[in-house]
């Protein structure tokens, strides 16, 4: 989903006829990869974000102000000290390359004026943003060693290097002729592979996008063209090089699912969906959301830790099923004994390892093989055998409590995963955070968020404006359940499935069986059987649902339920 140098050309120009001359007011992180700047201009005010996530790296400015780190990173605070209060100069693409540089002026020792540069190198996965003064680096988001790279390393201090040239033409200041001719000396490559070694800039899209305007095959080789095929394909270049100085910014996507962005119109996808906008900020703004490229920081680290224990719960249980297993047969062990104890008298102390006996619970016909340790006497052996069968049934007991403490802290690990899954906010991280480390998970001192805020619950309003309220974790579940919810409002949950407790208020009314079933279709769809049907959702007042003594957060015990069945619904 990366905006190739293309469309970036675009972006630059966008970004600079709003920006240039705006002082920078503000400057905020949001997660590793994510930044957001102020910038102010007479009689308004933009927002800015740059990411260097490497699923999508852009900057845009965007209309939504997102949530920012409790306490912002050393490089948060380094561009605060060298870029707030200055002034952007200019805002500038090196060539046709996936880097946009920002110089901000700003008053220095003296009253003269410095620049510093920002360079965003939006690069797919080696994304990253630079500051740089006199050309030399002052920070780096990523520092890169020569541990990680031999062609070229990024640390404070070092002279900015720009990636290596890659002797390629910019549409833009050449003429398509002479394009043409760097193109015919690729015979023996394939129309797409030769258009983008030549044409700097030029991504997949705006390539497939060049040979599907020219009416030319993707995998036809350079020697079978001829000189109206090549006509066509010029004529085609000529085109798309218009449509980067008038952009059509455009979004391709199918089944809810991103295949493209471009800063011109991309009509080589037959049967997707193409949404075009005003501006690329709009557009990057819009592919952003759909791909869901924020992510609360620490959410992926607590997921992982709680997959990781949920897999080491997972394994304990199948170890405790395979003792219990074996502490079943306690009984072997006693009819060992009962039957040594039967014969002991014919046979002599540490003679035989092995005897084969009348089993005296069989039918006369059966018999049994004792093993011996000749190290004991007869007496000595069947001691051991009682002492096993004694140890055993204990045993028995011990692993079943084990096993049901087992399935509870898995239902409860899958509980907490789900929470993860549906968390969007520093504060619904926050609060699951308190929960790992009040329940030894987590061996960390929480820190204060940003807001002092507690995370809200989901609401939602039925057609007949019956108020439906979610929980988003387990310390949602209980204060909505416990503290929130009226004794005689309903409560909801997919029934022995992982899910969010659910209020339906009431207000004294009568609940009708559409708002029922609206209110269990959110119920099954804030579970894990969210992509299932006939889903089934347990229902009951919230009076009858409780909380056992000692039981962990999210989990209680209810009475009075009825079912109904339903298929989740967007």
């Amino acid at each position: 989903m990366n905006l190739d140098g293309f469309s970036m050309r675009s972006l630059t120009k966008e970004l600079s006829e709003k920006l240039v001359g705006g002082r920078i007011d503000k400057i905020f992180q949001q997660n590793k990869s994510n930044f957001t700047f102020t910038v102010r201009q007479p009689g308004q005010s933009f927002l800015v974000k740059l990411s260097t996530s490497p699923q999508n790296p852009a900057i845009y400015i965007t209309e939504n102000a997102p949530e920012n780190l409790p306490e912002p990173p050393t490089f948060c605070m380094v561009l605060r000290k060298n870029l707030e209060s200055g002034r952007i100069a200019a805002i500038r693409q090196h060539e046709l390359d996936r880097i946009i540089f920002i110089d901000v002026d700003s008053i220095g020792a003296g009253g003269k004026i410095q620049t510093v540069t920002l360079a965003a190198e939006l690069i797919g996965k080696y994304s990253n943003l630079i500051l740089i003064s006199e050309n030399v680096i002052v920070a780096a988001l990523k520092k890169i060693g020569t541990n990680s790279s031999r062609v070229r390393t990024v640390l404070p201090g070092q002279i900015y290097q720009m990636p290596p040239e890659q002797n390629k033409i910019d549409i833009f200041n050449t003429g398509v002729d002479e394009i043409i001719l760097r193109i015919k000396n690729f015979p023996d490559f394939r129309i797409d592979k030769a258009v983008m070694n030549v044409c700097q800039g030029f991504g997949p899209q705006s390539v497939k996008e060049t040979i599907f305007s020219a009416g030319l095959p993707p995998d036809i080789k350079i020697s079978e063209l001829d000189d109206s095929d090549f006509k066509s394909l010029a004529a085609a270049l000529e085109e798309i090089a218009e449509g980067g100085k008038n952009p059509s910014p455009c979004i391709v996507a199918e089944a809810g699912k991103i295949l493209a962005i471009s800063a011109v119109k991309l009509n080589y996808f037959p049967n997707a969906e193409i949404k075009t906008f005003e501006t690329l900020s709009e557009m990057l703004e819009k592919a952003d959301e759909i791909a869901g490229s924020y992510t609360p920081p620490d959410k992926e680290r607590f997921t992982k830790l709680v997959r990781n224990e949920l897999k080491r719960a997972e394994n304990k249980i199948s170890v405790l099923e395979n003792e219990l297993a074996a502490a079943e047969n306690a009984d072997e062990q006693r009819i060992l004994a009962d039957n040594l104890s039967t014969y002991r008298y014919q046979f002599r102390d540490h003679s035989d390892e092995e005897i084969t006996v009348a089993d005296i619970y069989g039918d006369g016909m059966e018999t049994i093989k004792i093993p011996l340790d000749r190290r004991l006497t007869i007496s000595g052996n069947i001691q051991a055998f009682y002492k096993k069968y004694d140890k055993l049934k204990r045993a028995t007991q011990y692993i079943s409590e084990q096993i049901d403490k087992c399935r509870e802290e898995i239902s409860y690990l899958a509980g907490v995963e789900h929470s993860l899954e549906i968390s969007e906010t520093l504060a619904e991280i926050d609060e699951i955070k308190s929960e790992l480390v009040a329940g030894g998970y987590l061996k960390e001192v929480r820190k204060k968020t940003s807001s002092g805020k507690k995370a809200e619950p989901f609401n939602f309003t039925a057609p007949d404006g019956t108020k439906i309220f979610v929980g988003k974790n387990n310390a949602q579940n209980d204060r909505l359940t416990f503290k929130f919810a009226a004794p005689n409002d309903i409560w909801l949950h997919a029934k022995e499935i992982t899910g969010s407790h659910v209020i339906l208020k009431n207000d004294g009314g009568e609940i009708s069986d559409e708002t029922l079933l609206f209110a269990a279709k959110i119920a099954a769809k804030f579970s894990k059987a969210e992509n299932s049907s006939n889903v089934p959702v347990d229902y009951t007042l919230c009076k009858f649902v409780k909380k056992p003594s000692g039981a962990k957060p999210g989990f209680v015990i209810f009475t009075n339920q009825k079912t109904v069945y339903v298929t989740p619904e967007e």
